[in-house]
């Protein structure tokens, strides 16, 4: 994907028979999705005029020009449509963009370069975030203050907190 675009939703299903497809906003603002003009694919080879018909649960049923039958909108299924970054308004300076934290450098509180942001994730439950640690393993935090309580986007990094469980607290349980 190129650096200049952001994602602000992904096609995760469809509605009727009409070529409506279900869309899980990434916006503060789902409003925002039809207020960009044309979003892309991620390659940016497709573009797509949308317009918000509605809701379905907490998705958006979305209607795109030139698609109108379910069989043509199943195949966007797993589609992420990116604006142009320069379509986006200014961001305060303590603001960013999911987008900007992948492949900022993870430390840890002393410092020490420990991995890479590799992904930002939300299944329901919050936002996740997947660091690439240095010996190539992956590990999922909440991206939360406790978790995550600098976020350095002009010298590109992050610090993690790495919370960990004493060891001790299995055997205990199997003591007794």
């Amino acid at each position: 994907m190129a650096e200049n675009k952001v994602c602000l939703g992904a096609i995760v299903g469809v509605h009727g028979i009409k070529g409506e497809v279900k869309v899980k906003c990434f916006s503060d603002d789902e409003k925002n999705l039809g207020s960009y003009g044309s979003l892309s694919n991620e390659a940016g080879d497709k573009t797509f005029s949308v317009k918000i018909v509605g809701h379905s649960k907490e998705l958006l049923r979305v209607k795109i020009k030139g698609i109108d039958d379910r069989n043509t909108a199943e195949t966007l299924i797993g589609t992420g449509l990116y604006v142009n970054r320069d379509a986006l308004p200014n961001l305060a300076e303590d603001e960013f963009y999911h987008t900007d934290l992948v492949g900022l450098d993870a430390k840890n509180v002393a410092g020490d370069i420990i991995g890479v942001v590799n992904a930002l994730y939300n299944f329901g439950a919050g936002d996740l975030i997947e660091l690439k640690m240095n010996d190539g393993s992956l590990e999922m935090l909440p991206f939360t203050s406790s978790y995550v309580p600098t976020i350095n986007i002009k010298e590109r990094f992050i610090i993690v907190e790495m919370m960990q469980f004493a060891e001790d607290d299995e055997s205990d349980k199997n003591e007794g």
